[in-house]
């Protein structure tokens, strides 16, 4: 639905809900994992990971927006 939006030229699209959801659900897993991490560089790390392999995904795959800018 995203990708057919942007092709016909909606010109913004959130995409926030989808990179909290991604990130929240990395801490959980990291934390359920590994119930005595306590460090934040321990779920934060795969977090941003995460958030960034679902950016390039809408970039590239969604919105086909990739080379674009």
């Amino acid at each position: 639905m995203l990708h057919e939006a942007s092709l016909r030229g909606v010109s913004k699209i959130n995409v926030d809900t989808d990179l909290r959801l991604a990130m929240t659900s990395e801490i959980r897993k990291v934390l359920a994992e590994e119930p005595d991490v306590f460090d934040p560089r321990k779920y934060l790390t795969p977090a941003r990971d995460k958030v960034k392999e679902v950016v390039r995904h809408k970039i590239r795959d969604v919105f086909c927006s990739s080379n674009k800018a």
